[in-house]
């Protein structure tokens, strides 16, 4: 059993790699937290979904623009004072808007704009804390490093949507917000630990050159674009989380109740994955765990798709049917699934970079991860609506299973990359 659990020896043997997980960690609770606040007083104050779905848009289009801009600014400075300076300007963000809770501003517009700002900080934040993590471990802990990371989010995004509702609830909004403020600014202590990390080779100055060359950089190495190119078939071919609000009020029941149990179910698996995560690191052939862990993933989401074909239907007081509970375990495994496969893609974008490069793949990592489930959302939807939510699963899982195996067989380098011998 303990061959099978998490390998901490990252934290153990790295100052200040455990300084930044723990910070990261903090920090990744308060914005789950934030997330779910910010959508539930946009809808008390407007009464529509639509204006709840806009926060996302808001937050998106920032993420994805910065994401790309904000890894050149990363490679060209001190990862250490851009991941500080990023991470103080979103415990500016996370005081504003505890500041317009109390005040009771009541306009959506504030915080439309507060989501903007923050999602472009994080934009920042996030390649910069990323493109660092094999300077602070070493190549060869980064499977573990990324398992703990995988942790670190699916704790998260666990612990920050109950906290929500709990302090919501409670206190209102203002104090939930507050609870943020603590820690972010526990996570900014924390991280001022680091060392100096400057990037390691030519460093170009911040501009639309440094982009392009990041870019070129991508479509030359074919190992680091099929991490991208696997993880946008599983995203917009087999992302079911649209489907779940018509599953729970049509087909299983159960309603908002329902919806609750899959969204968990994904994260519940992606915390069993990381915790349960230590052979992992024994692991050479990653390209081929990506394939293995993603085809997972796409067979998950198919028998998730079959589980709730073969539903009866909701019982006259709408609750949920007992095929709630396999297709929640389906949901699992496909979080887990989920998770191995982000632990490699990870380590292999990691490994196979140049540091003075880093920067810039990550953020486009980060456009990638923000825009792919996105698309998802749009394409399983629309198949949704030409046929029904059951047969919506079943198609995204199996187009996803065939995107992937035709992938497997076109890029045998892919499937053969070797984590002792890192190829781009």
């Amino acid at each position: 059993m303990p061959a099978l659990l998490m390998d901490l020896t990252p934290l153990r043997v790295s100052v200040p790699y455990r300084r930044m997980w723990f910070g990261t960690s903090l920090s990744g609770i308060g914005t789950a937290l934030t997330t779910v606040v910010v959508g539930l007083q946009v809808y008390e104050i407007t009464g529509s979904t639509a204006s709840v779905g806009l926060v996302g848009l808001f937050g998106l289009v920032p993420l994805v623009l910065l994401g790309l801009y904000g890894g050149v600014v990363v490679d060209a400075h001190d990862r250490r004072a851009v991941i500080l300076l990023t991470a103080g300007g979103l415990t500016v963000v996370a005081v504003a808007l505890t500041a317009q809770a109390f005040a009771d501003l009541q306009d959506v517009r504030v915080l439309y704009a507060l989501v903007a700002v923050q999602n472009g900080l994080f934009a920042i934040n996030s390649p910069a804390r990323s493109a660092v993590v094999p300077r602070l471990v070493g190549l060869h802990l980064l499977p573990a490093a990324n398992a703990l990371s995988s942790l670190s989010f699916g704790v998260a995004m666990t612990i920050g949507p109950l906290l929500a509702g709990v302090l919501v609830g409670w206190a209102g909004y203002g104090w939930a917000y507050g609870v943020e403020v603590v820690l972010l600014v526990l996570a900014l202590l924390s991280l001022r630990a680091l060392p100096a990390l400057p990037p390691d080779g030519d460093v170009r100055r911040a501009g639309l050159r440094s982009v392009l060359e990041g870019l070129r950089f991508l479509t030359d190495r074919p190992t680091v674009r099929g991490t991208f190119l696997v993880d946008l078939a599983a995203m917009v071919l087999a992302m079911p989380r649209v489907l779940f609000p018509a599953i729970g009020v049509v087909l299983i029941g159960g309603g908002a109740r329902t919806v609750g149990v899959l969204t968990a179910g994904i994260a519940v698996g992606s915390v069993l994955a990381g915790i349960l995560s230590g052979p992992l690191g024994r692991v050479r052939r990653q390209g081929l765990a990506v394939v293995v862990a993603v085809l997972g993933w796409a067979l998950a989401v198919a028998a998730f798709g079959v589980v709730v074909a073969l539903s009866p239907a909701p019982g006259p007081d709408g609750g949920a049917t007992a095929a709630l509970w396999p297709a929640a375990a389906c949901m699992v495994l496909a979080g887990a699934a989920d998770t191995i496969s982000s632990i490699f893609r990870s380590t292999i974008l990691q490994a196979a970079t140049p540091d003075v490069l880093r920067g810039r793949l990550q953020g486009i990592f980060i456009v990638v991860v923000a825009g792919g489930p996105r698309l998802g959302d749009v394409v399983l939807g629309t198949v949704a609506e030409l046929t029904d939510e059951a047969r919506a699963a079943i198609l995204g899982g199996v187009a996803c299973v065939v995107a992937v195996a035709l992938f497997a067989v076109l890029q045998p380098g892919f499937r053969r990359y070797d984590a002792l011998h890192p190829t781009p």
